[in-house]
């Protein structure tokens, strides 16, 4: 990760149309004040573009203490002065997520699952907007179980598909199934693997991602409270989303792709994956 922000910080100039990050909400145009509630940040009690106008990078993940340690890895990763282990929660006001700014990179906390990292995209991408942000280039970053995969291996999206191997994300809206666009950005994709091959540090490659509304039932785990399937249900399904181009499994995907491509942000999901599935069963 470190090569590929440090290449993006050098060649800004030459490699990037100056695009600010766009929001799709009229409404926000006639508020006073826009409070961004799970971050503890306003645009009357803050001044987003002088703390966050410089931002060109937000990695995103899970797990609190992860994006803790990731952004003091980057901050050692692009020799910034000052002790990484002093690196600052933003968000400090509220227990929801954490945020830390590590230079141009906004490293933050999603929790579990699409509710929650969509709560978190919906304020996040409103404070690029209100902070007069471009070029911003999500990440998501985490763990996932994969599918006919070694053990370690590390899978960039091509497409975020949801159970039935699709490539759309469903918001139910006012009653209404609102369908979206998952298809990730190509050109950030391929330059993450062309820095994996150039490393030659894990495996890596480029496949679905499928997202699905559970850690249990939904992702064929066996040792739940419930269980609804055999064995065998379970493997056939698997090779099923394996021959549809799917490598891995995980529950946030869908929504991120679609909510980066609606707002016209470039995104890219980045993932380790788990032993969950042995390949051999394929």
């Amino acid at each position: 990760m470190g090569p590929i922000l440090l290449n993006h910080m050098g060649n800004e100039e030459d490699e990037y149309i100056k695009e600010q990050v766009q929001v799709n909400n009229p409404n926000l145009d006639t508020m006073e004040e826009d409070i961004l509630y799970h971050f503890s940040l306003s645009t009357k009690t803050h001044n987003l573009p002088e703390m966050f106008g410089d931002i060109k990078f937000v990695c995103v993940g899970g797990s609190a203490n992860r994006m803790k340690a990731f952004a003091q890895f980057i901050h050692q990763e692009l020799k910034l002065p000052g002790n990484p282990g002093d690196v600052k929660d933003i968000c400090e006001g509220t227990d929801r997520y954490c945020m830390y700014k590590v230079g141009p990179v906004l490293s933050i906390s999603h929790g579990m699952g699409v509710p929650s990292i969509s709560i978190m995209l919906h304020e996040l991408i409103k404070l690029l907007h209100h902070a007069q942000c471009r070029d911003v280039v999500l990440f998501r970053l985490g763990t996932s179980g994969g599918v006919g995969l070694a053990p370690g291996t590390v899978v960039i999206t091509e497409k975020a598909v949801d159970y039935s191997f699709r490539p759309q994300f469903e918001q139910v809206v006012l009653g209404k199934v609102i369908t979206r666009n998952t298809e990730l950005d190509e050109g950030v994709a391929n330059e993450l693997l062309q820095c994996s091959s150039e490393l030659q540090t894990f495996p890596t490659v480029i496949g679905n991602t499928m997202c699905t509304h559970d850690f249990y039932e939904g992702q064929g785990r066996l040792d739940g409270a419930l269980c609804s399937f055999s064995q065998e249900e379970k493997l056939e399904y698997l090779r099923k989303a394996y021959e549809a181009g799917v490598r891995n499994i995980e529950m946030e995907s869908t929504v991120f792709a679609a909510m980066c491509r609606v707002c016209g942000l470039k995104g890219i999901i980045f993932l380790t994956k788990q032993t969950l599935y042995d390949g051999k069963t394929f």
